[in-house]
């Protein structure tokens, strides 16, 4: 329900129950805010509160008989019956309430005022919010697991943004490390026209064919360019640094490519090796050192990550005086918080739970070396399961690009039936179109649950499909609108009292819900919740549709019932844009 009414009902209840208590002599210092919950049966009514049961207790009074009292009291409040037509008794001491008609269609008149600010909070900013996510290595291409995290990540942060949080995004690009060199050599064979499989290809070598791709490039000696660097080839085949160099450089453009056609844009870019160069891994590692937090065992540095609940300590710094590769994610929270992003959360999947706990105790140890307040479950995690995609019917594992797993592009390409022989505008149109649908399906679960990606089902155009489903709704509307041909302005004199019957009902109960599915979503982190909203008041819009003719020859009427469909478009529109997917006028 819309916050304003919420906050007049529960008036009305507390104003009766001092007047209850006062007048019984009973203790009314700390009464509870009366909760008000949709009834799981219409039949019910629009709301109900316990209020009752929950004072009958201390008061020593039977719950009904307090219960009876309350709507008694409620029922005298002057202006009460504008808001609530009728209160009844329900079971052991439930009071259910049925509310106007100036109630329940107000969800309308603020919605035709607000447009696109209907739902958004107008809070003060707080302190920042860093939002890491995707945060993959640079030595190959997105994979649908680092889709899932960006799709969730990007509409995290929109969702934070929408309650009046200042997000700032950041990808931490992993360019340091054996990973890179292996990449690096992986490159290099191919330079020299070597092939996995071959006698000398490299035992740990990616295998993709966009290796072949950045060998190419090399040998025509091309600059690649990404967000925050350039480089240029030498076409030295035997100079590895060059070689490496150009190679993260080519798959950080490759990847920024992956991005923005998922629609998914960053802040900043965090690279692992300046940890390295700005000397915060070696200071990281000189400050726990100070506080005791490490000691010395078989040659190498350990972290008495036990003392803060790990189950066994950790290794630091190796017997070869390489680091493990915990110990810049140390530094690199170290950094978060030296930058004043003192609320931090972090995307990740969930081979990374065991990890948790040991950069935890770390970032512990440099906050009592560098006098700081650091709370113990600093940054917070988010950790999603993994996807699975199934084309044809099959689960799909291999890539011809990656060599051993499905891309991000791939998926935005299925998705939307993308064909190397479409015309460019069609190829745009099916990349929008799969865009929509990876966004709208990625979020439609829970992040800790595993998911199904079913790109028959992405392509289809049934009821099945939930983002067909919303998006229809939507275009529906328009087109109703479309036919009806008035101007929105008039909208606002409808006399919304003729909008009767359950299918109306709904609707304009779902419309009031939206602006708290967005608040609980943001107080959760869970902005799975916004397509669950999304496929329901859609659903609630079809019955309206089905139960309801729209353009009657009743002109009052019919005006009632544009301006709900007017509001609930607005809404799906809002909803969707949350989503970054698209709300097109016409399918």
């Amino acid at each position: 329900m819309l916050a304003e009414t919420q906050y007049l009902l529960q008036s009305f209840f507390t104003r009766a129950l001092v007047t209850i208590g006062t007048t019984l002599q009973k203790d009314i210092s700390q009464l509870p805010l009366p909760r008000l919950d949709r009834p799981k049966a219409a039949d019910h009514g629009d709301l109900a509160t316990n209020i009752a049961m929950q004072i009958a207790k201390p008061w020593g009074m039977n719950p009904r008989d307090l219960a009876t009292q309350l709507i008694q009291e409620v029922q005298k409040i002057p202006d009460a019956h504008l808001s609530i037509s009728d209160l009844e008794l329900a079971g052991p001491g439930f009071i259910n309430m049925r509310l106007s008609q100036i109630t329940k269609t107000l969800v309308i008149q603020h919605i035709l005022k607000q447009k696109k600010d209907f739902g958004i909070s107008k809070k003060d900013k707080e302190e920042p919010i860093l939002l890491e996510f995707v945060s993959a290595n640079p030595t190959g291409p997105l994979h649908v697991g680092h889709g899932r995290q960006g799709v969730l990540g990007d509409i995290l942060s929109n969702l934070l943004a929408s309650q009046g949080k200042k997000v700032y995004k950041e990808f931490y690009y992993n360019d340091a490390g054996v990973q890179i060199q292996n990449l690096g050599l992986s490159t290099q064979a191919r330079i020299k026209g070597l092939e996995p499989g071959m006698k000398l290809w490299p035992e740990n070598a990616y295998n993709g064919s966009y290796i072949a791709d950045i060998a190419k490039a090399f040998l025509e000696g091309q600059t690649v360019q990404a967000t925050d660097i350039s480089v240029t080839s030498n076409q030295d085949p035997e100079d590895l640094k060059n070689i490496e160099r150009f190679a993260v450089a080519y798959l950080r453009n490759e990847q920024d490519i992956d991005l923005k056609i998922l629609g998914v844009q960053f802040d900043h870019y965090f690279l692992e090796s300046s940890l390295y160069s700005d000397g915060l891994v070696s200071q990281a590692v000189k400050d726990l050192e100070s506080v005791a937090k490490t000691y010395e065992q078989d040659g190498a540095l350990w972290l008495k990550s036990t003392d803060d609940g790990d189950d066994k300590d950790r290794v630091m710094r190796k017997t070869d005086g390489t680091f493990t590769y915990f110990v810049p994610d140390v530094a690199y929270h170290g950094s978060k918080w030296a930058r004043g992003f003192h609320e931090v959360i972090n995307i990740q999947g969930s081979d990374h739970h065991g990890t948790i706990t040991r950069v935890r105790s770390g970032i512990q140890g440099i906050s009592q070396a560098r006098h700081w307040n650091i709370p113990k479950d600093y940054p917070t995690y988010i950790l999603h399961k993994m996807v699975t995609v199934i084309k044809d019917g099959q689960e799909v594992k291999i890539s011809k690009r990656a060599g051993s797993y499905v891309t991000v592009r791939d998926l935005v390409e299925w998705s939307g039936g993308f064909q190397d022989g479409m015309s460019q505008s069609e190829q745009q149109q099916a990349l929008l179109k799969g865009r929509d649908a990876v966004r709208f399906f990625l979020i439609s679960r829970k992040a800790d649950t595993e998911f199904v990606f079913d790109v028959d089902l992405a392509l289809s155009q049934t009821d099945e499909n939930p983002v067909f489903y919303v998006q229809y709704a939507h275009a529906r509307i328009c087109s109703i609108l479309r036919t009806w041909g008035g101007v929105a302005a008039t909208l606002n004199e409808a006399n919304l009292s003729h909008l009767q019957g359950r299918a109306a009902d709904d609707l304009l109960r779902r419309l009031s819900e939206y602006p708290q599915v967005l608040a609980d979503a943001a107080r959760d982190l869970g902005p799975h919740s916004i397509a669950f909203y999304l496929r329901d008041l859609a659903s609630d819009f079809h019955s309206f549709y089905n139960a309801d003719r729209v353009l009657v020859d009743d002109l009052e009427l019919r005006l009632a019932r544009i301006a709900l469909l007017y509001a609930t478009k607005q809404v799906i529109a809002n909803g969707l844009s949350l989503l970054g997917v698209s709300s097109p006028e016409q399918m």
